[in-house]
């Protein structure tokens, strides 16, 4: 799971995708010169370079996470006023796109260019009056969490100026901080709160930031905090390459512990008191159904995740027979390894028996690192024989930093910087290893690594021919929906060849089709938190902690979950309608190109390519 500033708005041609149309068919360009195709392409994809290069040097943060260190000392605006008007160039633009240029005469890349941004406009129209929907402070994606992991993760320092722009934004994090205190003060005077128990995720990790040196302790480095750890280290690593001198290393370590005491102590501690004040009046209630036209919203927010018109009801039955077809899959691997017994009971044998699990000690925890960059590694090697694009960018593996593990999910991925200064990462959470069995691992490993969304991810940076806002947006039902079908591929190489380990690849997938029952029951149908776990558990063979984990991520983040098994889906339906049609003449490797060849686009949009292409080969 990714969030970048950048993918907001590109989704709302989902909203045609069940019926398989496309909001706007490209028209036949056989009146014009392959001369006058080609300067009118080149023409507006200029204008949408230039438009997003103006749209990301308005936004500070946005430019870092793409590598560029303009502004690098600053926190993007997260005022309701930044919000209008950077809706207000959106409308301008779409505007001025419309009037000059001529989408008759265009290609077929830059018409599909021109109908994402006309959608993108639109989905930002749509998502405009619930833009204070989003719970602001939330365990998932929450800011008091946001602001560490991004200097952290994502403020590289390379050179004296670095360590300056660093403590530039601790300087600033009353004023970003406080941007975002107030608006979440300005949602819940409106009744827009998080459940009660969201707040206990909060505070911890508000905490958190705010505990160790220069707060308390001794100034030694080795009580420090979160964050005067991460510029102690960048800092002593100048010193220790002779970038700069030691005495100046001191000079901007002292300084940066003077901005911490200073600055972001009293923003969290000011945070801290508002967000403790909110918890007391929040409520036990779960489901956005109890917001102010949270009915429209969870609307909204499913066409938005799924890329489809497909209703609430819709996806809950979806769910339902996903979970029964998959069942019957592991009571055939239940009878393979000699279980004996119901099916619920050997959910409950898998979540207990100690063969699956990794100590709880540092030493477990290497061990599970270890066995994940294993499997990703001979994964590389026969890459080859389901791709014939591969991405420049590397991929590492990485724990979930201590500051953040407690609240944070399971597995996600973090893209590489476009320049390479930083690779793609692949975290995994092992703050309890009880939550992370491994017979999941390979799965795991596979979809939020390779051939997951690295492949999807990176291969999309790079593309050549599309504009940036195509390169770095995204839609979650396609990546999602990718990452899923990522973990069954490999069962086609071979892979998951001890039956537990396709039972784990079973169970992610039978997760993945329970998050369609529970997101819609706790959202749609006014499930509580509790029948939300107790569902997963009787479903899935993830341990409690796990089911309580997730069903917290869903309630905080409506509709994002259902997106894994709807894009899954349509891509398992698209690959073997290209497998009936070619027969022989199928190549997995050419299919996975022309699946990732246009970036991340809705489903709708997809299947077009597809059966595009399905046209191209039979003619």
């Amino acid at each position: 799971m990714t969030i970048m500033r950048s993918a907001f708005a590109l989704a709302l041609l989902g909203t045609v995708a069940a019926c398989g149309t496309s909001p706007r068919a490209e028209t036949p360009v056989a009146a014009y010169s392959q001369e006058a195709i080609a300067a009118e392409s080149v023409r507006l994809n200029h204008w949408f370079e230039t438009k997003f290069d103006e749209a990301v040097a308005r936004d500070p943060m946005r430019q870092t996470y793409l590598g560029i260190k303009d502004r690098y000392g600053e926190w993007t605006d997260a005022s309701e006023a930044f919000e209008l008007a950077e809706l207000e160039i959106q409308r301008a633009e779409v505007a001025e796109m419309k009037a000059n240029f001529d989408f008759d005469k265009l290609d077929h890349q830059t018409q599909l260019s021109w109908r994402l941004a006309e959608y993108q406009l639109e989905l930002a129209e749509a998502s405009f009056p619930y833009r204070g929907h989003n719970y602001t402070f939330n365990q998932m994606f929450g800011v008091q969490s946001g602001i560490p992991a991004f200097l952290i993760n994502q403020h590289k320092v390379t050179s004296a100026s670095d360590a300056e722009a660093y403590i530039s934004r601790l300087h600033g994090v009353p004023a970003y901080l406080g941007q975002n205190v107030a608006n979440a003060k300005e949602a819940a005077d409106k009744g827009i709160q998080p459940p009660a128990f969201v707040y206990d995720y909060v505070l911890t990790d508000s905490q958190g930031v705010i505990t160790g040196y220069p707060f308390t302790g001794t100034g030694d480095g080795t009580d420090d905090s979160p964050l005067m750890a991460d510029i102690r280290g960048k800092v002593t690593a100048l010193a220790d390459n002779s970038t700069i001198t030691e005495e100046a290393a001191a000079d901007l370590t002292a300084r940066a512990a003077r901005a911490l005491k200073t600055a972001v102590g009293p923003a969290y501690e000011a945070a801290i008191a508002e967000l403790t004040r909110q918890q007391s009046v929040a409520t036990s209630e779960d489901g956005v159904w109890k917001l102010p036209d949270g009915g429209a919203y969870y609307n909204t927010r499913l066409a938005q995740m799924t890329t489809t018109s497909l209703t609430a009801d819709e996806i809950h039955q979806i769910g339902l027979d996903e979970i029964a077809r998959i069942h019957g899959e592991m009571q055939s691997i239940m009878t393979q390894v000699g279980f004996t017994g119901t099916l619920q009971e050997f959910f409950e044998f898998m979540r207990t028996d100690p063969q699956f699990y990794k100590p709880e000690t540092e030493e477990g925890k290497a061990e599970y690192l270890a066995e994940a960059v294993a499997a990703i590694e001979t994964m590389k090697a026969d890459l080859p024989k389901l791709f014939n694009t591969f991405p420049k960018a590397d991929m590492e593996v990485k724990a979930v930093e201590a500051f953040r593990e407690k609240s944070a999910g399971k597995a996600f991925y973090s893209r590489p910087a476009p320049d390479g200064s930083r690779p793609g990462i692949y975290y995994a959470n092992l703050y309890s290893m009880a939550d992370m069995p491994t017979y999941q691992l390979e799965a795991l490993a596979f979809h939020e690594g390779i051939p997951g969304h690295h492949m999807q991810i990176a291969i999309a940076q790079e593309l050549e021919g599309i504009p940036s806002f195509r390169k770095y947006g995204g839609y979650t039902a396609y990546s999602e929906g990718w990452g899923l079908y990522s973990e069954l591929v490999p069962k086609e190489l071979g892979y998951y060849s001890d039956p537990y380990s396709d039972f784990g690849r079973l169970a992610m997938e039978i997760w993945r089709a329970a998050r369609l029952v529970v997101d819609t029951g706790i959202h749609s149908k006014k499930w509580t938190r509790e029948q939300a776990v107790q569902y997963l558990m009787d479903n899935t063979p993830n341990p409690q902690g796990d089911c309580e984990k997730a069903i917290d991520r869903y309630i905080v983040m409506p509709g994002q979950a259902t997106a894994y098994k709807i894009g899954m889906l349509k891509i398992v339906e698209l690959r073997e309608r290209a497998r009936t049609q070619l027969g022989d003449q199928f190549d997995i490797r050419e299919f996975h190109d022309i699946v990732l060849r246009d970036g991340a686009v809705p489903l709708a949009v997809l299947e077009e390519t597809v059966d595009a292409w399905l046209e191209s080969k039979k003619a």
